[in-house]
């Protein structure tokens, strides 16, 4: 009920200023047990999926909290799973700003951060430090490179975050899709993807023998990829034997905002003008998946019907970003309940 107001504030604000507030909010209202008053009680709907079992299918989607500063706060809002990140192995500042943009005219936001974070040790830092994931929250960390290491070399980086991030991690979330890294989505295609994919696996297996545990991996796929290049990337990931897949992330279309404001800014687009790419990518990867690995449904969430054509387009579990700038923490509650309903049809 009070989001609506906060946001006429946040909106008349530079959009990465009005972030930075709006995350402090969220640990104060945290803090002080004020959470209370901009949330509202979250549908029990448990599922498992990747072997872990989350207590409802809404998830935060990365980017919103890059370092894991916020996770408590986050946590109270009664997301059933939070992934922090991209992090990468080195801190980096990321692209010149500004960098983040609004177009409320179709719900959508481009962003060009271009992975600014403090790197994978202090991100730890703050995991160790949160309670959420000491409760049994179920986390993920979402992994990349840094922009300074060079594509054919990217593989390396990613092995260190995965070895540095693998025993405080729920599930791993490799992100080879975002466009605001140079060459980065070269990474999905053909002998790039399987010699990644290969060595990720090698070294996840060596991480599970040393920890004694096994923490599932997720690949972050974009939303601007064609039939051929979706059954690509299905059959790489069944040959690989990985967990799961996030689809997707933000597009370089400009389509669905041609001629607004801000719609010629640089960087990848998200919030409602994704909808409809990322559930068109998703539902042909469900296909040629053909159940074998499931399918964390992310791009243009805004209510509780959005998320439940993801799950209608095969997806077991759901995420957003973009929907929780525009819709506040009700978002999350709506899509619960809504899930929990359809879930309980699906599985009756």
């Amino acid at each position: 009920m009070l989001y609506p107001l906060i946001r006429k504030f946040f909106f008349a604000l530079d959009a990465e200023t009005a972030h930075g507030i709006g995350m402090n909010g969220i640990d104060f209202a945290n803090a002080t047990g004020l959470s209370c008053l901009v949330t509202k009680k979250v549908a029990p709907c448990p599922v498992e999926v990747m072997g872990l079992r989350f207590p409802n299918p809404v998830g935060l989607a990365a980017g919103l909290d890059k370092n894991g500063d916020h996770i408590d706060g986050l946590a109270r809002l009664g997301f059933g799973f939070i992934e922090i990140g991209t992090i990468t192995p080195r801190p980096q500042d990321g692209n010149p700003k500004p960098r983040l943009f609004r177009i409320p005219e179709a719900q959508g936001i481009i962003n060009r951060m271009g992975f600014n974070n403090a790197g994978v040790d202090k991100l730890l830092e703050n995991v160790r430090r949160a309670e959420f994931p000491k409760k049994g929250g179920i986390l993920g960390i979402n992994i990349g490179k840094n922009a300074t290491t060079p594509i054919e070399k990217a593989a390396d980086d990613y092995l260190i975050c995965l070895d540095k991030v693998y025993n405080d991690a729920s599930y791993v979330a490799v992100n080879i899709s975002s466009p605001n890294t140079k060459n980065l989505r070269e990474l999905q295609k053909d002998e790039a993807l399987d010699d990644l994919l290969s060595q990720l696996k090698a070294k996840q297996l060596q991480l599970a023998d040393q920890h004694g545990k096994y923490v599932p991996m997720a690949l972050k796929i974009a939303p601007d990829l064609d039939d051929e290049q979706i059954t690509a990337i299905a059959d790489a990931l069944r040959r690989h034997r990985f967990d799961g897949v996030i689809a997707t992330n933000t597009t370089l279309s400009r389509e669905a905002v041609e001629g607004l404001p801000n719609a010629a800014e640089t960087g990848g687009l998200s919030g409602k003008p994704v909808f409809a790419k990322s559930t068109a990518v998703q539902k042909k990867l469900s296909i040629a998946l053909a159940g074998e690995l499931p399918i964390i449904g992310v791009g243009g969430i805004m209510g509780g019907e959005d998320a439940a054509e993801k799950i209608r387009a095969g997806a077991s579990l759901v995420q957003f970003y973009s929907g929780f700038i525009y819709r506040g923490p009700d978002l999350v509650s709506e899509v619960a309940e809504t899930l929990a309903n359809v879930l309980s049809r699906k599985n009756s």
